[in-house]
């Protein structure tokens, strides 16, 4: 029986995984409200959610929700408009998905990844360098230092956005994650995604090159298959996808080896492989915990329970993530010696992150490279505690202060 009163999830993510455990007790579907009050079904158990990811009936169109013409009407809603209010892959269903999909696949190649990896070692190389610069005993950000311009600086090198562009970009990204903005700070990031986001193909359409703005241009001229609005908004997407997931897994990976030494200790030691200890953030930090929304075209009865057509449905990946049935009894606990279960940070099948390899491959190199040359590196607040990205959506650490000199 699903209680009729709907939980409301906290907008700043203060305790994402807390609230994460308390909706895994209240059941396998939960009604629940996002921010500004929409209501929403959250999934928490692993194989159902995967179930109504790949159920024909759940669409990401918001055509099929039926709240969605109120959201002109209702300003505290207004944050939503970003997220589905938009044409890429991650708001199109059926047929369009398909060939949305299709069309960018192809460009995140192995053989592009590949050829990423020189530019991924040297931004690294230089990043470590200017961290190296700190006075001893002061602190370093490693959001801002490494965590954040590392994938930036990769996204932006594959799809081609100019130096005098990339602080705009930036910016914009980062303003969508924010689930407490006013209507007026949503607003106004969506005013400035439409100058920003064309600006670039204008740009582009000057200075073609090698990258994926470019072929993305060409889909689009080459007719129909890609239109005005899927093309800036495609962008909107990928940039974005590309590299707050990155930030996070790094950030993470990074918190959670620091608060975990005797596991730290493995992995260095070569016991343990980064690319397990990869994975178990991944699982037990992702980072996306919550993704709006999917909605119901038809009633669908999953686990003796009914979502009613036009309902809305969101994509709690850290919740299923922790669920027990699939990752065992101490599914709560970070452990990187753990035997590795599938996992659901990066979504399942058609509709899995396709920049999730460069994403790992972004994270494998990063980490052992950071550890290696400050091998002193810890926290600067001892108790681990650093404040958090605001919002239900993204996980991750808004600044995580490190010291890393010899503390003797």
């Amino acid at each position: 029986m699903v209680s009729a009163e709907r939980v409301a999830l906290d907008p700043f993510g203060t305790d994402l995984p807390g609230e994460s455990r308390r909706l895994r007790d209240l059941g396998p579907l939960v009604l629940v409200e996002l921010a500004g009050g929409i209501p929403a079904w959250a999934v928490t158990r692993h194989d159902l959610l995967k179930e109504l990811v790949l159920n024909p009936l759940v669409s990401k169109d918001k055509q099929h929700w039926r709240l969605w013409e109120e959201v002109g009407g209702r300003p505290e809603w207004m944050w939503i408009a970003g997220w589905i209010g938009v044409r890429n892959m991650l708001s199109t269903y059926g047929a369009d998905h398909r060939r949305l999909r299709k069309l960018i696949a192809p460009s995140f190649t192995a053989r592009r990844s590949k050829a990423l990896q020189p530019v991924i070692e040297r931004i690294i190389a230089e990043l470590l360098d200017d961290m190296a610069a700190t006075p001893p005993g002061q602190p370093v950000d490693l959001r801002s230092a490494y965590a954040h311009p590392l994938p930036m600086r990769v996204i932006c090198e594959l799809f081609g956005v100019p130096e005098h562009m990339r602080t705009d970009m930036a910016e914009i990204m980062e303003a969508v994650m924010d689930t407490t903005a006013t209507p007026e700070a949503t607003a106004a990031n969506l005013q400035r995604i439409a100058t920003v986001l064309p600006a670039l193909v204008a740009y582009k359409r000057e200075h073609p090159g090698d990258d994926l703005t470019t072929e993305l241009i060409e889909a689009r001229d080459q007719g129909d298959r890609l239109s005005d609005d899927e093309l800036r908004d495609t962008l909107l997407l990928l940039i974005a996808a590309g590299h707050e997931t990155t930030v996070n897994l790094i950030g993470n990976a990074v918190h959670a080896l620091l608060t975990h030494p005797e596991q730290l200790r493995r992995v260095l030691a070569g016991e343990i492989t980064w690319e397990a200890a990869v994975e178990e953030t991944l699982r037990w930090a992702p980072s996306i915990a919550n993704l709006p929304l999917r909605f119901a075209i038809e009633d669908i009865e999953i686990a003796g329970t009914r979502i009613p057509a036009g309902d809305a449905i969101i994509t709690t990946y850290l919740a299923a993530n922790h669920d027990p049935a699939q990752h065992g009894e101490d599914a709560d606990r970070f452990d990187v010696a753990r035997e590795q279960a599938e996992h659901l940070a990066f979504g399942v099948g058609v509709h899995r992150c396709i920049g999730a390899p460069l994403a790992r491959q972004e994270a494998l190199t990063a980490l052992p490279a950071l550890f290696a040359r400050f091998p002193h590196l810890r926290l600067a607040e001892p108790s681990g505690e650093a404040p958090h990205v605001p919002s239900f959506i993204a996980h991750g650490w808004s600044e995580l202060p490190l010291l890393l000199d010899d503390p003797s």
